[in-house]
């Protein structure tokens, strides 16, 4: 491989390029300091858009980059290739994080020929507003670029279709001259370094995993199905990521993960269909909020476009699902769009779990008439409707993930019970006598009316090292605060007061809806960085989370200790006795 050239704009964008095989190169746009993506979800390690260029005796460019890097990216491109001599742009979907240069780029080539997938170019052709060539492919078909007459590889690209990775139109690239398998948004991870591959996976294995988390875990069954067919090509040396490095020394152990992450996610037959309108409002990101907020409850999740599903699937997804959450959609459909929603409505079934939400187009069908024509069916209410009523902002997609939650709590209610009643009631009862502390855990992110804020009763806390001073939170899937507390963030435990603490261990033990504020009564005070001191706490320590350890329903949370004061040195901390080891 060639050293990396690195352009630089401002210290918040730079430009990197690199040889990562033979006829084979990468352009990575480095966004160092973007802080939200997608879903919302927090960025503490930047991310990158990466697009390649493949010379055979035809030249094929995959993907472009972000709007932003407008300036920078075409300096690259001309440096490495002339523009005009691109014959291919393989477009894998057309997120605007991958495809925002596309018009630029037929401004400089109208005649490059646009490969695509089906649902993709019929997007294109609605983002681009002009006409261009281009091929439809799906699973199975090959683009010959020919062999390089240099190096003499024969560089032949196969498509494998992999809709909702995590957009409908995406599409796989495998180059047989390379081994090189190109993927898009599937098996990245936002992590921004000029390193770039691998080579440090425990360095880079939460962004993977929370990434995963937020972005394919909704698609489980997607995944699998995508696994399999990435099972059928030979040997994959490299999976060249859109997002973050380049994946090829620990590749068996990323694919592995996949497989058991998804295999985990979609056990079972209950699943909530989630549906969306694909590049209308924010019906996208909205539905990966809610998406998100059922996953971290353990229940299934099956996202649904209903711009691109055909009527077949569209009818087994929905009839077959425990719970359908229905967007708004624009008041003058297209026909196709009306079809689906036509279908939709036909394979609802009056036992499921109904929600609906905004997904604020500009021109939606009401969310109430959508509601009360739900209700006439007679479909049960899982959550009040969503509304948007302005551009989403972080609050918005807290709102919508705590609703996704409750209805994933919701789809687990039997089979919580039924853990419950199974669990040894000898034992139970031994692990009762574990007694812990009594704690106000909280967290806040961002400034202004995009703040958002979470807190909880805890129990499990231990202090966990001396030096640096550490402490071990237990945090379940379920809790809404488990979002603001990945590797990097910071919290607050508040140490509640043996005397003087029930009337906030009432208050926080409350339900609370979807987007209420927490706090709302209680007197804080601003004095750590991590979240809200509460006035009647006996002590609080400022936390930075370090580690997270999976188990089967919590998050072991380790975090260093930075800050910290105590109220009262007389007092004494208030103690939680169960009764039982099987639930709070």
């Amino acid at each position: 491989m060639t050293a990396s050239r690195t352009n630089t704009i401002n210290q918040k964008l730079s430009l990197q390029c690199d040889v990562i095989e033979k006829d084979t190169l990468t352009i990575r746009s480095l966004d160092w300091d973007r802080s939200r993506f997608d879903i919302e979800f927090g960025l503490r390690n930047g991310t990158t858009y990466n697009s390649f260029i493949i010379k055979g005796n035809k030249t094929a460019l995959i993907d472009t980059s972000h709007l932003k890097f407008k300036e920078l990216w075409f300096q690259a491109l001309i440096k490495e290739q002339d523009p005009k001599a691109i014959d291919f742009l393989i477009v894998s979907h057309t997120e605007p994080d991958h495809s925002g240069l596309i018009s630029d780029l037929l401004d400089l080539n109208p005649e490059i020929e646009i490969v695509a997938s089906k649902v993709a170019i019929k997007f294109l052709e609605d983002q681009v507003h002009r006409p261009f060539k281009s091929i439809a492919v799906k699973s199975g078909d090959h683009l010959d670029l020919g062999i390089n007459s240099v190096s003499g590889v024969h560089h032949d690209v196969e498509f494998l279709s992999a809709p909702n990775l995590h957009w409908p139109d995406t599409i796989f690239s495998f180059d047989h001259g390379t081994n090189i398998l190109y993927t898009c948004d599937a098996f990245g991870l936002h992590y921004c370094s000029e390193e770039l591959l691998d080579s440090n996976p425990e360095l880079i294995f939460e962004d993977f995993r929370f990434y995963y988390d937020c972005l394919m875990g909704p698609n489980a069954r997607s995944v699998i199905q995508a696994l399999k067919k990435i099972d059928n090509l030979p040997e994959v040396k490299t999976i060249a990521v859109g997002h973050g490095p380049l994946l090829k020394y620990n590749l068996s152990q990323w694919i592995n993960h996949y497989k058991t992450w998804s295999n985990q996610k979609s056990a079972g037959e209950n699943y909530a269909a989630i549906c969306y309108v694909s590049q209308y409002g924010f019906s996208d990101q909205l539905s990966q909020s809610i998406a998100h907020g059922i996953g971290k409850t353990e229940a299934q999740v099956q996202l649904v476009d209903l711009q691109a599903s055909d009527p077949q699937e569209l009818t087994a997804l929905v009839s077959e699902a425990n719970a359908v959450v229905v967007p708004t959609w624009p008041n003058k459909p297209s026909a196709d769009l009306q079809r689906s929603i036509g279908t939709l409505l036909a394979a609802m079934k009056t036992k499921q779990w109904v929600g609906v939400y905004d997904s604020f187009g500009g021109n939606d069908e009401p969310i109430d008439v959508i509601t009360n024509n739900l209700k006439s069916l007679g479909n049960k209410e899982a959550f009040a409707p969503l509304r948007v009523k302005g551009v989403p902002d972080s609050n918005t997609y807290q709102r919508f993930e705590e609703a996704g939650t409750d209805l994933g709590q919701l789809l687990n209610r039997k089979k919580n019970l039924k853990i419950i009643k199974n669990i040894d009631g000898d034992l139970s009862k031994a692990m009762g006598r574990l007694s812990g502390g009594l704690y106000i855990v909280t967290a806040s992110q961002g400034k202004g009316p995009s703040k958002r804020s979470s807190a909880m009763v805890a129990s499990w806390v231990s202090q966990a090292s001396f030096s640096p001073p550490g402490v071990t939170v237990a945090v379940a899937k379920d809790r809404a605060i488990e979002t603001l507390m990945q590797v990097g963030d910071r919290f607050v435990i508040n140490v509640l007061q043996e005397d003087n603490y029930l009337h906030l261990f009432r208050h926080f033990l409350k339900r609370f809806p979807p987007g209420t504020n927490r706090f709302e009564g209680v007197e804080i005070l601003e004095l750590a960085q991590g979240g809200p001191v509460l006035g009647d706490a006996l002590a609080y320590l400022g936390c930075e989370v370090k580690q997270r350890l999976e188990t089967p329903d919590h998050w072991i949370i380790y975090a260093i200790v930075e800050e910290g004061n105590v109220a009262n040195a007389e007092a004494k901390t208030a103690v939680h006795h169960r009764r039982v080891g099987s639930n709070y």
